[in-house]
């Protein structure tokens, strides 16, 4: 097989599909691109067995055929290349790979494409039309709050929930919980729930650019497509948490404060907080919002205090730093709104103003204050 084609064009590709590849894997050859020349366009394939990507781009000077490349060392040489026209041949029979630009020759050795694991041939059930921003919105408002415990596998993805009339996404690792209604929204199917691993969306995420994409589902398959590009994931077959539940409705205590300056002081008081609890303490009063952290162990300390719209009852609160930072960057408006109840219970942030046809909730579990 043979191929020429553009540095720059090609590293793009590389990236995208090797987000796919496993850092370790018992099976060596997925640790390789499936690369498929024919009809001048070049398919490159990625899977870790759970989940599968494609991409294509147009090449010139072909000959058809296949072979299994070695990804990290074809990425590396490319990404160090620059841009400039590489010839890529390969022989099919010693699985030698030759890459020529003008000033130098790789030589790699590749394998057998037939050891490469067989895509599973997907077959739709239901397909929804969406736009890739709509989508891309909703896996980036949600995805940072998947919980990465093997033990709780339910919790490991984003629950999408398909009604006719809107879409929603929600997330959760059991300590903080994010909920993002889209209702400019129309399904062509009917009323869906499935749970997507986070890895799949953030593939999605990072690759899709049309403005028209698709998903369609298999019975427990969902394949997300956009132009040249194809990722067929499985999906997390557990149930969801009842997260309605956890949601209170009775949370009285407002305080609207300015969300930069509210970041930048958690960023900086987290910087003195203890390395076990990574708590930062919240104690409100009228008018103003006194943010502070510190480590008994090391004798270290720091507070600030910010102007803020709070007229309830003084409290103190305690919150993972960590939390708080992911949640405060995710929202997109100047102020934010933090609705309390108690010390011992779950608070809840929202944007002051919600974008149109979106309604984003995102709740956060307090930390037991230090003594």
């Amino acid at each position: 097989m043979r191929f020429t084609a553009l540095t720059v064009e090609l590293q793009k590709v590389l990236g995208n599909v090797g987000g796919v590849i496993p850092s370790r894997s018992t099976l060596p050859i997925l640790e390789n691109f499936l690369f498929e020349v024919s009809n001048n366009h070049l398919q490159i394939t990625a899977t870790d067995l759970d989940t599968s990507m494609s991409m294509s781009l147009p090449v010139k000077d072909t000959e058809s055929g296949t072979i299994a490349v070695p990804a990290k060392r074809l990425a590396e040489t490319i990404r160090s290349l620059p841009n400039t026209e590489i010839q890529f041949t390969a022989q099919g029979d010693k699985n030698k790979i030759l890459l020529k630009t003008e000033n130098g020759e790789y030589r790699l050795t590749g394998e057998s494409s037939e050891n490469y694991p067989t895509v599973p041939k997907f077959k739709a059930n239901e397909e929804l039309k969406i736009k890739a921003e709509t989508l891309k919105r909703l896996i980036m408002k949600t995805s940072f709050a998947v919980s990465s415990d093997e033990l709780r596998p339910a919790m490991m993805g984003v629950l999408f929930q398909i009604k006719k009339n809107e879409i929603r996404a929600v997330a959760t690792d059991g300590h903080r919980l994010v909920r993002v209604i889209n209702s400019s929204f129309s399904s062509g199917i009917g009323d869906r729930e499935v749970i997507v691993p986070a890895k799949a969306l953030n593939l999605v995420l990072k690759s899709f650019e049309d403005a028209e994409s698709s998903v369609s589902f298999s019975e427990n398959h969902a394949m997300f497509t956009t132009g040249t590009t194809r990722l067929v994931s499985r999906m997390i077959e557990e149930k969801f948490p009842n997260y309605e539940s956890v949601i209170p409705l009775d949370n009285e205590k407002e305080l609207l404060v300015d969300k930069n300056q509210l970041l930048a002081s958690v960023r900086r008081t987290a910087l003195y907080a203890s390395s076990t609890t990574h708590q930062v303490r919240f104690a409100l009063k009228k008018g103003s919002l006194a943010v502070s952290a510190e480590d008994i162990d090391f004798g270290s300390e720091a507070r600030e205090t910010l102007a803020c719209e709070y007229s309830a009852d003084p409290m103190e609160i305690g919150f993972n730093s960590a939390y708080m930072l992911d949640m405060l960057t995710h929202i997109d408006t100047d102020e934010v709104q933090l609705m309390l109840s108690s010390p011992t219970r779950a608070s809840i942030l929202k944007p002051t103003s919600q974008k149109e046809g979106e309604n984003l909730l995102m709740l956060v579990m307090p930390v037991r204050l230090n003594d």
